[in-house]
């Protein structure tokens, strides 16, 4: 697929979200709202994990650190158990994969 066509629907007003009739932008903004403060379990989780993707093992420095992500392996972005049970950090493009992952097989297993 191009560039152009892969990408050509920015800068356009954003759909609702699939079956709520809101927004991406409007369920951010209530999200943002009814949340705690950030919790600060990516500094916890690259302490106890260390600076390597947990699933491609690639190994990272002070540098690039920015390029991990933390991976909650339930799906549930609240459950942050302090000895790092539920996190697995992931490099931003195993992250990506990781959940793709799961709309496409979302997707695959609809009967629409």
């Amino acid at each position: 697929m191009s560039y152009n066509r892969r990408y050509s629907g920015w800068g356009k007003k954003p759909r609702p979200a699939a079956g709520s009739g809101k927004s991406a932008l409007e369920i951010a903004r209530e999200l943002k709202q009814a949340g705690s403060p950030p919790s600060p379990y990516r500094e916890q989780s690259l302490k106890i994990h260390g600076l390597i993707c947990a699933k491609c093992g690639r190994e990272f420095d002070e540098k690039d650190r920015h390029l991990l992500t933390v991976h909650h392996r339930d799906g549930n972005h609240r459950n942050n158990p302090p000895d790092g049970s539920n996190w697995e950090n992931l490099c931003v493009y195993c992250h990506e994969d990781e959940h793709s992952r799961g709309l496409l097989a979302d997707y695959l297993n609809s009967d629409t």
